[in-house]
């Protein structure tokens, strides 16, 4: 069994990843930086001038200790000033103490209007759940800044909209490539997965551009100047503290290094067992009225219940980890940092460092134990983010029909040929075996079998949603191996057995097929499918809204309704599975005689078991066992003794 076999994953089973992978699925997402290159500028240069702010407090704080209230003389030669802090040294060195600290006043408020003074900076952040869901759904509207005050709110806002145009380039293209995934595909991937990485896994994306690019940046840019900014000061003095105070960041992340690979696995299994609840609600749901009517409601309960309390258990294991992780670098900056500080202290006992160089040194130590902590954790906070986005990148590069040839076609004027075609599913099915058929325009051609005759399979080729494992299909004389897919659909309509009609109005499902239908169009497609007699008895006629999957209307209206809509797309090709299912005779005889007005210029291929509507084709393809048994129209093969569609037709009858 899979690793993720449990979690309902059926086409995605492999998620782990080595170091290399990582590393080349995080170098992947950092190219869509490129789609919000403006934006990225003007955060790179507001976060970078937020760095500024955290190194000047401490140095104000020294001289309102030493020279205001300790009233001591600038003594610049024993322990120099930082050089941005020179300009402002000079202007207040001959000042009265309280000049000073009149001075020292107005430069803080200054600083706190436009940039907060504060180094623990201003966040857009909503609570955080405690699954990957809903910290997902957090993260796609999320902004930060090393800053607060107006400094800060501008920066917020701009990583907001940043943010927010990365998650959504990401999930449209996801999106995208789920909407045109092979059909073979599409019977195994489950909908609630898909939805939970387009709404909850791509999200995650825009942090992984932050921290492979302005985080490191600005830790890097920061733990260097405060690094500097010590050794310049106070590295002839105590140069003891400041090694102690540049250790931190390695040795914090040479501890928490180690345990990257277990943060992806239990990543990408929370996120897999998130992606299984959402399926139990969303297939409970989908089905609810089988579910009332087995009386299995409290069963499908306890099935959600399950998977949900799975998905919360795997989530607790990354939790953990995660408190884990943050200790061990807590740990290692708080036993850097208690060191640094009995020596600080120690040098000020001694009057080696007067109090003010006590602030000064404990203010630059803090913004280095904040690096070595955000740098310590910076990897192992990847890892969370790549589990999902490992998870999209899958679908986007996993093949679909855009991976096919693009030649265009042209509307084919003949008819439709198979030649050789055979065809097998991906478990080894065979569906179909050396099928030779011409199907021609102008034709009502009824494609008849019993069940698991291959009568759907190549049904589904005429659009495209298969393609065959070997042979050629021909739209006239244009090989479809190498059309694009959308050239095909424009050609071919298909409508499915099942009833699939959205929520909104009869006009909205209706222009779904056509957006440029006049209504003449619609009411003339309503018309042939028998619909436009219970539409006008509908107080709002064409603007009637629908319930969910059109459950407001009889199973015999909504398949009319999607007969309708089939037919206002206008293709030169229409395929219909079982359109007759469940009408009425005289309803079916209306549809099949309007089916035949509209043969003049097109094909229409019809699957169909009910006799009333098969005899009524110019032409029957009997299929048994995947092969062509009998081609011809109803009088003609039932003239023949061997015609295994009379044997079908009479076991039909008796």
């Amino acid at each position: 069994m899979s690793k993720t076999a449990r979690f309902d994953d059926r086409v995605d089973t492999d998620p782990e990843l080595s170091s290399g992978e990582t590393l080349a699925l995080l170098m992947r997402s950092l190219k869509f930086i490129g789609r919000v290159r403006v934006l990225f500028f003007y955060k790179v240069l507001f976060a970078s001038v937020a760095i500024l702010p955290p190194l000047i407090l401490p140095w104000i704080l020294k001289i309102i200790v030493d020279q205001v209230i300790l009233q001591q003389p600038f003594q610049l030669e024993e322990v120099p000033f930082p050089p941005f802090m020179m300009p402002f040294i000079h202007l207040i060195m001959d000042m009265s103490p309280t000049g000073i600290m009149l001075s020292t006043t107005l430069l803080s408020f200054a600083l706190l209007f436009i940039f907060g003074l504060r180094a623990s900076g201003q966040f857009a952040d909503l609570p955080q759940g405690h699954d990957a869901a809903t910290q997902s759904e957090q993260a796609i509207s999320s902004g930060s800044s090393e800053a607060s005050g107006l400094w800060g709110t501008i920066e917020v806002l701009l990583t907001v909209r940043m943010t927010q145009r990365l998650a959504n380039s990401l999930r449209t293209t996801l999106m995208g490539r789920l909407s045109r995934l092979e059909m073979t595909t599409l019977d195994d991937q489950r909908i609630g997965d898909s939805v939970y990485r387009v709404m909850y896994d791509a999200p995650m994306l825009p942090d992984i551009c932050y921290k492979l690019t302005i985080a490191p940046l600005l830790l890097l840019i920061s733990s260097a100047l405060a690094v500097y900014i010590m050794q310049y000061s106070y590295g002839r003095v105590t140069p003891e503290i400041v090694w102690v105070a540049t250790c931190l960041i390695p040795v914090t992340l040479l501890l928490t290094l180690p345990l990257s690979r277990i943060a992806r696995r239990l990543h990408q299994t929370s996120r897999a067992a998130g992606a299984a609840s959402v399926n139990s609600m969303e297939e409970g749901m989908d089905n609810i009225a089988a579910v009332q009517a087995l009386g299995a409601m409290q069963k499908e309960t306890e099935r959600f219940n399950t998977k949900s309390e799975e998905a919360f258990r795997r989530h607790r294991h990354t939790v953990l980890l995660d408190a884990a992780i943050t200790v061990i670098a807590y740990a290692t900056i708080t036993c850097g940092g208690v060191l640094a500080f009995i020596l600080i202290t120690d040098e000020v006992i001694e009057g080696v460092l007067t109090p003010g160089d006590y602030t000064a040194m404990i203010g630059i130590l803090m913004t280095l134990m904040y690096a070595a902590r955000s740098i310590g954790l910076y990897w192992i906070e990847l890892q969370k983010n790549v589990a999902a986005v490992r998870r999209v990148f899958f679908f986007i590069d996993f093949t679909s029909e855009l991976d096919r040839a693009q030649t265009p076609i042209t509307v084919p004027q003949r008819g439709v040929y198979f030649d050789q075609v055979s065809f097998s599913y991906p478990d080894g099915r065979q569906a179909l075996e050396n099928v030779n058929l011409e199907l021609p325009v102008g034709e009502l051609v009824a494609v008849v079998g019993p069940t698991g005759a291959g009568k759907t399979t190549l049904a589904y080729m005429l659009p495209g949603y298969l393609r065959p494992s070997s042979g050629q299909i021909r739209f006239d004389d244009q090989d479809l191996s190498q059309a694009a897919v959308a050239d095909i659909r424009d050609q071919v309509t298909y409508v499915f057995q099942e009833h699939m009609l959205l929520t909104g109005t009869i006009r909205d499902n209706l222009l779904l097929a056509k957006p440029d239908a006049s209504e003449a169009d619609m009411l003339e497609a309503c018309r042939v499918a028998g619909a436009l007699e219970f539409i006008e008895a509908l107080p709002a006629g064409l603007d009637a809204p629908l319930g969910k999957g059109g459950n407001t209307l009889s199973v015999g209206q909504k398949q009319r309704l999607s007969i309708a809509r089939g037919i206002v797309r206008d293709t030169p090709i229409l395929v219909m599975d079982e359109p007759t299912a469940a009408l009425d005779p005289r309803t079916e005889n209306a549809l099949v005689e309007a089916l035949r007005e509209t043969t003049r210029n097109r094909l229409v291929v019809v699957i169909a078991h009910r006799l009333s509507t098969i005899r009524e084709a110019d032409r029957i393809i009997f299929l048994d066992n995947g092969q062509v048994a009998d081609v011809g129209d109803h009088e003609s093969l039932m003239a023949r003794a061997d015609s295994l569609y009379r044997r079908y037709v009479e076991l039909q009858a008796s």
